[in-house]
C-alpha cells in the first residue's frame, strides 16, 4: 500500500492503526509493506519513530511482537507531486522493483486536486500495473463538474473496476448490520414501505467545531463535506430495493436508482424544505468565525453553513409521501451518528399515552440497534404504556473487538471488492440533486441562521419537522 499523504492527520488517526490490527489479526500477507509518501523529507527510521510516538499510544498496543513486526513492513519515500524533481519517483520505483506481481494499493490521502496530478505521476513513472488500484478519499470535487474533471483524470489512467472511491460510513458495523437486518430477516421486509414508515431521519451530529480548519470548510461547508456523501449513501441504504444477490455491482445498482429517483429540490423549494446554520459562541466554545485559525475570516466564511437540515423525498412506489429528514453539523450538544425509522402509530389505541414504535441504528458512540415498542410500566392499577428498546449493542452480545470502519474497507480493497465504495455514476448521481441547493444558497447571498455552540441547530430546522407535528430525535440510548 503506497500512501499519498502518509504523513498527514487520515493516515495517522486511521490508515496506520486500520492497518496495524489487521496485522495483529493476520490479514496481512507476510511480505506486506506500507509505504509512506510525504514531502518531509523523513527516513524509513524516522518515519517510524513518528508513528511511534503518534499512532501506537492510542492503540494500547501491548503485543509488543506484533507492533515490531508492524513497524518493519513502513517504509518512507519524500516525493513532491507538482515539484520538478524525479528524485521520488526514482526512489519509489526502486523500492517497488521486482514486485510486479504484487497487488500495489495506490491510497490518496490528499486533497482532491492532487488526484489527477499523482494518478499522472504513478503512470509516467510506470508503476501502474493490472493489480493496481487506486482509492480516493472524499470529497470528490466541490460540484458535479468537479466530480466528473476528477474522474476523468483519474479515469485515464485506472480502469473503474480498479478505482475506489471510499466512503468511511459504509464500513461501520451498523450499516453492514442495515443489510442484514434488512435483507435476511423475514419479519421487517412486509412493514419497510410508506404503509407503515411515516418518516426517517438520518443524523451525523459532531460536537467538535472546526479549529485549525477554515481554509477547507469555507469551500466546502456542511452540505458538500457531509450530505453529498455519507447522508446520501446511508439514506440508499435505508431506502433501496433488496438486490437480486450480494455481489460487486447489484447493490450499487440499487442505490444508483435511489438517488435518481429523489426529488429535486430547486428555487424556492430550498427555503421550505432545506435549513442552513452556522454556529456562534456558546456554552461549548466560540463561534466559526472565532475559531483559532491561520486564515482570518473571509466573505465566505460568513456565508458557509456548519449545520444544514434536509427534506428529502424518494418518488417511487416504496417511498412515496415519506419523508427522509437529513442533519448534520457543527458543535451540537452530542457527538452521535443514527438512523431512525419512524413507524406510523396504531390505527386505534385503546391504550392513552402510547406512541408509535422506532427502530433506531446508532452508528457512533456506541453501535448498535434499539427496536422501541411499547411496554405496560409494571404496577398495580390503570395501564400505563411506556416505550422500552429493545437493544442490540455488537461489543456487548457479540464480546469482541468491534473493528473501525477503515479496517473492513481496506481490506475490501485488498481483496478487490467494490461493493462499499461508491461508483462513478453514484457520485455524480449524488453531485446532480446536491447542485441545485448549493446554487440557491449561493444566489440568495444570505448568510446561514446562527445557533449557539453546543445547541442542536437553528430554530428553523426543528420548525421544518414541527409544521407536521415530527420532531427530531433527541433521545439519549444506553
Amino acid at each position: 500500500m503506497i500512501v499519498f499523504g502518509g504523513t498527514g492527520d487520515l493516515s495517522m488517526r486511521k490508515l496506520l492503526p486500520a492497518l496495524y490490527h489487521s496485522d495483529r489479526d493476520g490479514r496481512l500477507a507476510p511480505g506486506s509493506r506500507v509505504i509512506a509518501l510525504s514531502r518531509g523529507g523523513l527516513t524509513d527510521a524516522g518515519f517510524r519513530g513518528k508513528v511511534e510516538a503518534e499512532v501506537r499510544p492510542g492503540l494500547h498496543a501491548d503485543d509488543a511482537e506484533g507492533w515490531e513486526r508492524f513497524l518493519g513492513r513502513l517504509r518512507h519515500v519524500s516525493l513532491d507531486v507538482g515539484g520538478p524533481r524525479r528524485d521520488g519517483w526514482t526512489a519509489l520505483t526502486h523500492l517497488l522493483a521486482g514486485r510486479e506481481d504484487t497487488a500495489r494499493i495506490f491510497y490518496l490521502a490528499s486533497p482532491p486536486a492532487t488526484f489527477g496530478p499523482f494518478c499522472r505521476g504513478v503512470h509516467d513513472a510506470g508503476l501502474v500495473t493490472p493489480r493496481s488500484r487506486v482509492v480516493l478519499e472524499k470529497p470528490l470535487g466541490r460540484d458535479l463538474a468537479g466530480a466528473r474533471r476528477i474522474n476523468d483524470e483519474v479515469g485515464a489512467i485506472f480502469g473503474e473496476h480498479q478505482i475506489f472511491r471510499i466512503d468511511h460510513y459504509l464500513g461501520k458495523e451498523t450499516v453492514q448490520n442495515l443489510l442484514v437486518l434488512r435483507f435476511a430477516n423475514a419479519f421487517l421486509e412486509p412493514i419497510w414501505n410508506s404503509l407503515w414508515i411515516d418518516h426517517v431521519q438520518i443524523t451525523v451530529a459532531e460536537s467538535v467545531g472546526t479549529p485549525g480548519r477554515r481554509g477547507y470548510y469555507d469551500q466546502a461547508g456542511a452540505l458538500r463535506d457531509m450530505v453529498q456523501n455519507h447522508l446520501l449513501q446511508l439514506l440508499c441504504l435505508v431506502a433501496m430495493e433488496p438486490p437480486s444477490r450480494n455481489d460487486r455491482e447489484s447493490i450499487r445498482d440499487e442505490k444508483l436508482k435511489v438517488l435518481q429517483a429523489l426529488r429535486p429540490i430547486t428555487g424556492t423549494e430550498a427555503d421550505r424544505f432545506t435549513v442552513r446554520g452556522q454556529y456562534v459562541a456558546g456554552e461549548a466554545g466560540p463561534g466559526y468565525l472565532d475559531e483559532p485559525d491561520q486564515t482570518a475570516p473571509t466573505t465566505a466564511s460568513h456565508r458557509v453553513e456548519t449545520f444544514t437540515a434536509v427534506r428529502a423525498e424518494v418518488k417511487n412506489w416504496r417511498w412515496a409521501g415519506v419523508p427522509f429528514y437529513l442533519r448534520t453539523g457543527k458543535r451540537m450538544p452530542y457527538r452521535r451518528s443514527e438512523i431512525v425509522v419512524q413507524f406510523k402509530d396504531v390505527p386505534h389505541s385503546i391504550f392513552p399515552g402510547g406512541g408509535p414504535n422506532r427502530l433506531v441504528l446508532r452508528l457512533q458512540p456506541g453501535e448498535g440497534i434499539h427496536l422501541h415498542i411499547m411496554a405496560k410500566e409494571p404496577g398495580a392499577g390503570e395501564v400505563v404504556p411506556r416505550p422500552v428498546p429493545l437493544s442490540l449493542s455488537f461489543a456487548d452480545t457479540f464480546r469482541t473487538r468491534v473493528p473501525e470502519a477503515y479496517e473492513r474497507l481496506l481490506m475490501d480493497v485488498l481483496a478487490g471488492n467494490p461493493t462499499l465504495f461508491m461508483r462513478r455514476d453514484e457520485v455524480e448521481a449524488a453531485w446532480s440533486w446536491i447542485d441545485p441547493i448549493a446554487a440557491t444558497w449561493e444566489a440568495a447571498g444570505t448568510a446561514p441562521d446562527p445557533y449557539p455552540a453546543g445547541t442542536s441547530g437553528p430554530a428553523a430546522a426543528h420548525e421544518m419537522l414541527g409544521r407536521s407535528g415530527r420532531a427530531w430525535h433527541e433521545e439519549d440510548l444506553p
